[in-house]
């Protein structure tokens, strides 16, 4: 069975660089030449940053970038690598999140741990080493309009009198493998500015993410409300589909999680199981969820699962009827023991029990308890990858 989106797609990729340059038209970017725009934004260390704060360098990078994006993700460590080389010099690098988190689609959210609030973006620069000021400008997008943001990431590079010298693109690749690079556009003209000479080139297109600014929250709610209106199902299963299931003979990732109703912890895990569901849809990923009740309880599992509407995305829901199944979430009957040494022989019989399983039937996830969704999340994208690989 063939997913129809994997990690590594140039077709994706290539999409994604095409909304943030049509996303942009009513954008007007910076030219080189002009005046830096003032900001006063809070920072993840807690802290309100503005312009003024950085006039002692003589160089100063302003980056959009974001949590989400998998080529702001895949430019990440070339960033680090620029303030680490020119740490000795009078350059500074600030970081500002242009979106709108209100803005985004669950299921745009395929490539990242976090999301884009300022709360998630504390994490996501803890986690992943900023070594530079990170600041949030997604309550009002004043200062990304100022500056035309187009995409994520998208640099503008100033020199003493904060004049814009260099904007675009930190380099020519979209992925995470330095080796891709052929132009490293950004790397450049800061060092033809701390040499006082000129930018080869001063003006670039920035490729990525399109920035998410507020107007796009009604498309957000109309994505949901949409998935509201889907069908909540849900099956009794035998053993031979639950050894289908365990096996995985797919290329996705399969996410299975046992619970019951009358089970506090799995009744408080749902929700973030459902949107986790949501989140990596077009990675090649889905959801199974197996009810342990009683057999008289089946209405009560149903009438649950409607509550939570863990029904099937759009994009699962093609890759199950492609398995030849029409629902995702199952009702097991029958005895705890048998179905344990089918889905995993070393649940301890507490629900919930979770398991990460990849193709091929390999457990590289197992939790027993209540679930932390940003630990499952991390381990859903360590192997989904965080951004974009050449094929």
């Amino acid at each position: 069975m063939h997913f129809p989106i994997l990690r590594g797609s140039t077709a994706l990729a290539s999409l994604l660089v095409s909304i943030a340059f049509a996303g942009a038209a009513d954008i007007e970017t910076l030219k080189p030449g002009a005046k830096a725009p003032d900001f006063d934004l809070p920072g993840v260390d807690g802290k309100n940053h503005t312009l003024a704060d950085y006039a002692d360098a003589d160089i100063l990078a302003i980056l959009f970038t974001c949590n989400h994006c998998p080529s702001a993700q895949g430019a990440e460590s070339r960033v680090k690598k620029l303030v680490a080389d020119f740490a000795d010099e009078s350059f500074q690098l600030v970081a500002i999140s242009p979106n709108d988190p209100e803005s985004i689609r669950l299921n745009e959210l395929g490539y990242s741990v976090y999301g884009d609030t300022l709360e998630d973006m504390k994490k996501h620069a803890k986690e992943f080493g900023f070594t530079f000021p990170y600041l949030y400008d997604g309550e009002t997008q004043e200062v990304s309009k100022a500056y035309g943001v187009t995409a994520t990431p998208h640099i503008f590079i100033f020199d003493k009198k904060r004049m814009l010298r260099y904007v675009g693109r930190v380099d020519d690749s979209r992925y995470g493998d330095e080796s891709t690079i052929k132009s490293h556009d950004a790397r450049n003209a800061i060092e033809a500015l701390l040499a006082g000479k000129e930018p080869p080139v001063a003006r670039t297109r920035a490729h990525g993410c399109s920035t998410k600014w507020a107007g796009k929250a009604d498309a957000v709610s109309q994505y949901n409300a949409e998935f509201e209106k889907k069908e909540v199902t849900v099956e009794t299963i035998d053993t031979a589909a639950l050894k289908r299931l365990r096996a995985n003979d797919t290329d996705k990732l399969r996410l299975i999680n046992l619970w019951a109703t009358w089970c506090g912890p799995c009744v408080a895990e749902m929700p973030d199981l459902v949107a986790i569901g949501r989140q990596f849809e077009t990675r090649g990923f889905d959801l199974v969820t197996i009810s342990l009740d009683d057999a008289a309880a089946s209405e009560k599992v149903h009438t649950m699962l409607k509550r939570f509407h863990a029904a099937l995305p759009k994009l699962t829901e093609a890759s199950v009827k492609e398995e030849g199944r029409t629902t995702n979430n199952y009702h097991w009957a029958g005895d705890p023991d048998a179905l344990a040494e089918i889905i995993d022989p070393e649940w301890p019989g507490a629900l919930p029990h979770t398991l990460l399983v990849a193709p091929g039937g390999e457990v590289i996830y197992r939790h027993n308890g209540e679930i932390d969704a940003d630990e499952l999340r991390r381990k859903i994208v360590e192997h989904l990858g965080r951004f974009y690989v050449p094929e």
